[in-house]
């Protein structure tokens, strides 16, 4: 069954953009969450042209309360029931161990684990009302091996795998299915200013046709790699 609504963190570019755009259609309403509301507004008037329905949250992942905000308003607009939720938002950088500070691992640690750890909680009621719901969670390979230069980043994801897999047992009795997608290297602004090879990167839009394929189960594996 294909979603039609829905709530996208990190919406605003990149794999959250494309998510957005892939799922555009009349009949579907989209509820795009990020921090920039400049690039948010431009992505709302995007599903719009493709004849979806959509909304701008601003949402900082570092603040409970503005998640509370983004997600009650995500779920007033779709009227009380979610389809699906993409936990796509996420922060990266290289550095090694002794050069990063408690504030960067504080930083991360909320950005991509806490923050979807959070999001997904106050989501929860809505995906339950809803007679089919999924839960996507936007990982990495950082989640299923380790890279140098890599530490804290690497430790989010794998623990978001784990909130995940955890998450997906806690759910099992009420119709909502949890599905993690590893996008490996993937050719968007995050790598901006990074020593990394991107000719061989994915593109956002490749990435967000997985993202469709577990959202409506035409995958229905929990762990699905972007790269087969």
């Amino acid at each position: 069954m294909s979603p039609t609504r829905i709530l996208i963190t990190g919406g605003g570019r990149g794999i959250g953009r494309a998510i957005a755009l892939h799922f555009a259609q009349p009949g579907v309403k989209i509820c795009v969450a990020a921090r920039t509301s400049a690039e948010l507004d431009k992505v709302v008037e995007e599903i719009e042209a493709k004849g979806g329905e959509a909304i701008a949250a601003q949402c900082n992942l570092r603040d409970h309360g503005s998640i509370e905000a983004a997600v009650f308003r995500a779920v007033d607009f779709f009227g009380g029931e979610m389809d699906l939720l993409v936990n796509n938002a996420g922060i990266f950088d290289i550095k090694p161990l002794d050069e990063c500070d408690p504030d960067m691992i504080q930083r991360f640690l909320e950005v991509n684990l806490i923050g979807a750890m959070q999001v997904t909680q106050e989501a929860l009621p809505a995906l339950r009302e809803a007679e089919s719901a999924c839960v996507v969670m936007v990982n990495s390979t950082a989640g299923l091996k380790g890279y140098s230069g890599s530490t804290v980043y690497c430790a989010t994801k794998y623990a978001l795998r784990g909130f995940a897999d955890a998450l997906r047992e806690e759910l099992a009795e009420d119709g909502v299915h949890v599905r993690t997608v590893y996008p490996d290297v993937t050719d968007t602004t995050m790598l901006d200013g990074l020593d990394i090879d991107r000719s061989d990167a994915d593109s956002p839009e490749t990435v967000a046709g997985v993202v469709a394929r577990a959202a409506t189960g035409e995958d229905d594996r929990n762990d699905i790699p972007v790269r087969e």
